[in-house]
């Protein structure tokens, strides 16, 4: 079968937006990384991540129970969330850092299933800008 430049490059077309799939990104412990130690409650918490006004999260710090969902929403820019091991409590599995996020709309959930403390998170190339937060997970 002979295929001409156009059809090909469709194609192409067709397969790049195909592995870039819609931007849901599956919780923490739906991804295979491990299993979650903890049933979800049902409850999704949302922050959503800003360039307007300044590189932010909003909210920049939430309380939250074991088994919640909190779900980063990009709303300008583009965005990571990360839990740096650095600053966050020894020894604990800290959700992998998120993909970066670039379209609006476009979520990221991460299942808590840390135990009861206080954790922070940024976005990896604007935390020297102050785009960090902090969770509080509760029992």
């Amino acid at each position: 079968m002979k295929f001409g430049g156009r059809m090909v490059a469709v194609l192409g077309l067709t397969l790049a937006a195909a592995a870039c799939g819609s931007g849901d990104a599956a919780p923490a412990g739906e991804r295979g990384d491990r299993a979650p130690s903890v049933e979800p409650t049902g409850t999704v918490h949302e922050v959503t991540m800003a360039s307007i006004g300044g590189e932010r999260f909003g909210p920049d710090e939430l309380t939250v129970q074991r088994g919640d969902v909190v779900r980063f929403v990009l709303e300008s820019g583009v965005h990571n969330v990360s839990f740096p091991a650095d600053v966050n409590v020894a020894g604990v599995a800290l959700p992998e850092a998120s993909p970066f996020l670039q379209v609006p709309g476009q979520h990221h959930d991460i299942l808590i299933d840390m135990p009861a403390g206080e954790y922070t998170f940024h976005c990896d190339p604007h935390v020297f800008l102050g785009m960090v937060g902090k969770l509080t997970v509760l029992d």
